[in-house]
C-alpha cells in the first residue's frame, strides 16, 4: 500500500475541494446575505487542512495499484462528507447540528437529495446555492473530475476510474487514454448543464433558480430551492424539461458520447439496456397516471398524465424531485414508485439504484435457470446487444445482489432498533441505499425529524448507494490489508 501517496492524494483532492467554495462565497457577497463569513472560513480551513496533508509528502509520486485505488475513493469520499458539513456547521442561518451537517453534506455530494432542512425559501441564497452545487459536483463524482487532473500531477488514474465509475462494465472507456476519457465525461456533463439551465429559464424559472435546479436535475439529486420543489412553480412546463432532463441524465453517458462523436442517434435504440430503462418508465408512468385518473386523485385527465409522468420519472431516475406529497397518494403508487427506484438509471449514468443492466442480467439468468429445467442437456448464453457476458460478470451481479440484500437488511433492523417504525426504516434505508431521498412514513416530507443514529446509519447506506457497495465493504474485509 503506497500510504504516503494516498496521503499526497487526499490532500490534494481537499485543496481542489476547498476552491468549489469560492462560488457561494460569490453568490454570498452578491446577494449580501450574512452567509459570507462562514463559507470564507471553511474555504481557508479545507484548504490549510489540505496542505497540511500535502506538504509533508509532496514529493512522493508511485504509481496506485488496485487497491490503493479503492483506498483513495473510499477515503476521499468519507472525507468529502465531513468536509461539505464544514460550511453548513459554520452558518448561523441555518443553525444545524454536526449530525445534521454531514447529513445534509452526504446527501449532496451522493446525489441523494434527503435533507433535513425545513423553511428552504426563507435560507440565504449562498447556502442555498451550496446544496445545489454539491450535488452537482458528486453527480458525476469528483474523483473523475480528479482522474483528470492527476496525471498531470504524476499519478495515473485507471484504478480510481474502476473504483468509481456506477455499473458492472467498467473496464470500458470512451477514449483510449483515461485522461480523456474523464474529460468526455465532463464535457457532456456540463453541456447537459448548460442546455438544462436555459429550458428552465426560457419555460418561466429565474436564473438562480434555473441554474440551481439544473445541478440538480443533471446531477439526478433531487435537492431544490424551495420546500415544494418543483411543485413550487406549478407548471407542466416546468415539470416536463424536467422530466426530458432527468431521461438524459439516467441514461449511459456513454451513449451520449458515441451520439456527439458520431453525429447519430442510432447508438441509443441499439442499446437493449436503454431499451429496457424506457420500457420500465413508461409502464410505471402509464400505470401512475391511470391509477391516478381513475380514482379521482385528479379530475383532470391532463393534470393525472402529468403529474403521474414527472413522479415516476423522477422516483424511477432515483431523482427525488416532488410536485405533491407523493407518498400520501392512494392504493399501491406510493409502494410502486419507491420500488422503482431499485431499478434506478443505466449502468454509466448519475442514477443510483441497482442498474437497468443488472436488473437485466438478474432476470436473464432467472429464465435461463427455468430453461435448464426443460432442457437439461443444452447451454444458454446470457447477452447483452447481441454479445455474450463472460460468467464473471453474471457472477458479479449475483454478488452484488446478495451484499445488497443483506446491507439493506442489516440497516433496515438497525434503524428499527433506534425507535423507527416499519415503514419509516424500510422507506428510508430504500430511499438512501438507492440515492433516491424521499421516502414514506416519517421521511415522507425531511428526514428532520428522525434520530441522530438513524441519521449516521443512512449516511453509510448513502455511500454504500454512492460507491454501488463493493468499493466501500472491500476496504473493510481482511484480505484487503493482507501483504
Amino acid at each position: 500500500m503506497q500510504f504516503l501517496t494516498i496521503q499526497r492524494i487526499l490532500g490534494i483532492l481537499l485543496g481542489l475541494f476547498s476552491l468549489t467554495l469560492l462560488p457561494p462565497i460569490a453568490v454570498s457577497m452578491f446577494y449580501q446575505d450574512g452567509s459570507t463569513q462562514a463559507f470564507v472560513s471553511a474555504f481557508f480551513l479545507l484548504l490549510i487542512t489540505g496542505l497540511v496533508f500535502w506538504f509533508p509528502v509532496r514529493r512522493h509520486r508511485k504509481e496506485l495499484k488496485i487497491r490503493d485505488g479503492f483506498l483513495v475513493v473510499v477515503m476521499f469520499w468519507v472525507t468529502l462528507g465531513l468536509s461539505g458539513a464544514v460550511p453548513f456547521f459554520l452558518t448561523t442561518v441555518p443553525e444545524m447540528s454536526f449530525t445534521d451537517a454531514v447529513f445534509e453534506s452526504v446527501s449532496g455530494l451522493t446525489t441523494t437529495g434527503a435533507t433535513v432542512l425545513t423553511g428552504l425559501d426563507d435560507l440565504p441564497q449562498a447556502v442555498l446555492f451550496y446544496r445545489q452545487f454539491l450535488q452537482w459536483l458528486g453527480g458525476m463524482g469528483i474523483v473523475v473530475l480528479a482522474v483528470a487532473i492527476l496525471p498531470l500531477l504524476g499519478v495515473g488514474g485507471m484504478q480510481l476510474y474502476r473504483a468509481e465509475t456506477p455499473g458492472p462494465m467498467k473496464d470500458s472507456k470512451l477514449t483510449p487514454r483515461i485522461t480523456e476519457t474523464a474529460k468526455a465525461l465532463w464535457y457532456i456533463y456540463l453541456a447537459l448543464t448548460v442546455f438544462c439551465t436555459l429550458a428552465y429559464y426560457v419555460v418561466g424559472m429565474t436564473w438562480f433558480d434555473a441554474i440551481g435546479h439544473s445541478f440538480s436535475t443533471v446531477a439526478i439529486g433531487g435537492f431544490s430551492t424551495h420546500d415544494t420543489s418543483m411543485g413550487y412553480f406549478d407548471s407542466a412546463a416546468v415539470e416536463m424539461v424536467a422530466v426530458f432532463f432527468m431521461l438524459l441524465a439516467g441514461m449511459n453517458f456513454s451513449l451520449h458520447f458515441l451520439a456527439w462523436r458520431h453525429r447519430s442517434i442510432k447508438h441509443y435504440w441499439a442499446d437493449s439496456e436503454l431499451r429496457a430503462y424506457l420500457l420500465v418508465l413508461v409502464t410505471i408512468s402509464v400505470v401512475t397516471a391511470t391509477y391516478l385518473y381513475f380514482t379521482h386523485t385528479f379530475e383532470d385527465p391532463w393534470t393525472a398524465v402529468h403529474q403521474g409522468v414527472f413522479q415516476a420519472v423522477s422516483i424511477g431516475t432515483t431523482t427525488g424531485f416532488t410536485t405533491t406529497d407523493y407518498y400520501l397518494w392512494p392504493g399501491f403508487l406510493p409502494i410502486l414508485l419507491l420500488m422503482a427506484s431499485y431499478i434506478g438509471g443505466c449502468a454509466g449514468s448519475v442514477g443510483g439504484g441497482m442498474k437497468v443492466i443488472r436488473v437485466m442480467l438478474l432476470f436473464k439468468q432467472g429464465y435461463r435457470e427455468v430453461l435448464r429445467l426443460i432442457h437439461p442437456n443444452a447451454v444458454f448464453a446470457i447477452k447483452i446487444n447481441n454479445k455474450v457476458l463472460p460468467p464473471k460478470v453474471v457472477g458479479a451481479v449475483w454478488g452484488f445482489l446478495a451484499l445488497y440484500v443483506f446491507c439493506f437488511s442489516f440497516m433496515h433492523l438497525l434503524l428499527m432498533s433506534t425507535g423507527l417504525d416499519i415503514v419509516t426504516s424500510f422507506s428510508a434505508v430504500t430511499a438512501c441505499l438507492n440515492n433516491l431521498g424521499p421516502g414514506l412514513g416519517d421521511v415522507g416530507a425531511n428526514y428532520g425529524s428522525i434520530n441522530s443514529p438513524s441519521k449516521w446509519v443512512l449516511c453509510i447506506a448513502m455511500l454504500l448507494g454512492r460507491l454501488e457497495i463493493f468499493t466501500l465493504l472491500v476496504v473493510l474485509t481482511p484480505a484487503f490489508w493482507r501483504r
